[in-house]
């Protein structure tokens, strides 16, 4: 399901430009509770995360917030899609996705 607000008016994660290291956590995760709250109005179980910052902040969000959705990055979801997604990349995955590969190149010829 998209969010709403979306594309150029979307909420920021408050996790970019350094503030994810920058050590005030309290200020960070304030700050992106309005991108966990329009998350969750989703009602979704992934999040897709297109850069590590967001990954990173949105996961932490999860938690802190009690959203209970996996995050995960773009690129697993392609690697997951293509069957090359390797046992130490599925860390994000939940219970329903950890075992699933979806392309076996061995049967498709």
């Amino acid at each position: 399901m998209e969010m709403y607000p979306n594309k150029s008016n979307n909420y920021c994660c408050g996790g970019g430009g350094g503030f994810l290291q920058s050590g005030f956590k309290d200020q960070r995760l304030e700050y992106g509770r309005l991108k966990d709250e329009q998350i969750q109005a989703t009602e979704t179980t992934y999040c897709i995360a297109g850069c590590h910052n967001c990954h990173a902040q949105i996961h932490e969000l999860s938690h802190h917030y009690g959203g209970n959705y996996q995050v995960v990055h773009f690129w697993t979801i392609l690697a997951l899609a293509l069957g090359i997604l390797g046992p130490n990349e599925r860390t994000y995955l939940g219970d329903d996705l950890k075992d699933v590969n979806v392309f076996h190149p061995e049967t498709a010829f």
